[in-house]
């Protein structure tokens, strides 16, 4: 890897993302959107509304990078782009990396948007401070662009790449203990849901909302979600093709 070549790649990527103002919507204007809805949904019923408010703040950049990130990756094979950058002194974990800092940068953008808008806006109350939620969402974020850059690799089409959803997130969304408290789950349950990355960010999220200051299983669960996107990046270097097709 080279420190030049991958900070000139998020450039790149970000002056792109500039100019696309359809995915700067999706990225900025979305999540806070969902939060108002969450909102009126759960009109009147403020711990509630805290508690998925909370998760929701780390899933929405998951997931909206998780989409973005598999078809911009898709994009530039589909084009060419790949192909040509890589006849370059361009390395692939320059190109992933580059990816996952430029896409870090509008996540850190996105989740300062949606915690403001959650905790200014709609009154969001947690024992633990805002800051900290906004990293859990920046994390979490990369993590989604990590696992975007992997799954691309193994779609042919966008449509393709949107199919991943289903398999890779919402099976995460089902087990990281939204739904039903992971304690509560049967015993093979619990295990599925102890490898998915998705898990831990949630708890480190349910953290926040239950402690004043960043406790030591949060910290343990941020180095998972971290390390989980790492592994995934590097995993995305090993599985990167030129072509589609």
């Amino acid at each position: 890897m080279s420190v030049r070549i991958t900070l000139a790649t998020a450039g790149r990527i970000l002056r792109q993302l500039r100019h696309d103002r359809r995915t700067v919507a999706l990225l900025l204007v979305v999540p806070a959107a969902l939060l108002s809805l969450l909102y009126f949904m759960y009109d009147n019923a403020g711990p509630t509304f805290d508690r998925i408010a909370l998760i929701m703040l780390g899933v929405f950049p998951f997931v909206i990078m998780f989409l973005v990130t598999s078809i911009a990756m898709l994009r530039e094979r589909t084009t060419g782009t790949l192909e040509r950058l890589l006849t370059t002194p361009l390395a692939k974990l320059d190109l992933l990396f580059g990816y996952g800092l430029a896409f870090s940068l509008a996540a850190a953008v996105q989740a300062s948007v949606a915690v403001g808008a959650a905790y200014w806006l709609l009154g969001l109350s947690t024992n633990g401070g805002a800051g900290i939620v906004v990293v859990i969402a920046v994390v979490n974020a990369v993590l989604g662009v990590a696992l975007g850059l992997f799954c691309s690799a193994f779609a042919h089409t966008e449509f393709q790449a949107v199919q991943f959803l289903p398999v890779v997130v919402v099976p995460q969304l089902l087990l990281c203990g939204l739904f039903v408290p992971r304690g509560q789950m049967s015993g093979w349950l619990q295990g599925v849901s102890d490898a998915l990355p998705l898990s831990y960010a949630v708890e480190a999220l349910m953290q926040v909302g239950a402690h004043p200051n960043p406790t030591m299983t949060m910290w343990r669960d941020l180095l998972v979600v971290a390390g989980a996107a790492v592994l995934a990046l590097v995993m995305a270097a090993a599985t990167l093709r030129r072509r589609t097709g």
